[in-house]
């Protein structure tokens, strides 16, 4: 590998909003990196995801489709 090119890499602590802190590898310069989620309070893997319902549009493609 050619020698001056690449970035330091080196580990830093992510902080979640939630409370939640992990470590990972990064070329920031910066020890901690603040995230507002993670996948201890994303909705998708917490399994309290719900679907929203803007202006009726699940209604509208049963409607279309037969569906209902």
């Amino acid at each position: 590998m050619k020698q001056g090119i690449h970035p330091n890499y080196h580990r830093a602590t992510v902080v979640c909003a939630c409370g939640a802190t992990f470590e990972t590898g990064t070329t920031k310069d910066t020890n901690i990196i603040k995230v507002e989620i993670c996948n201890k309070c994303h909705p998708y893997f917490t399994g309290k995801q719900k679907l929203v319902d803007a202006g009726g549009r699940v209604d509208k493609f049963k409607k279309k489709y037969g569906l209902q």
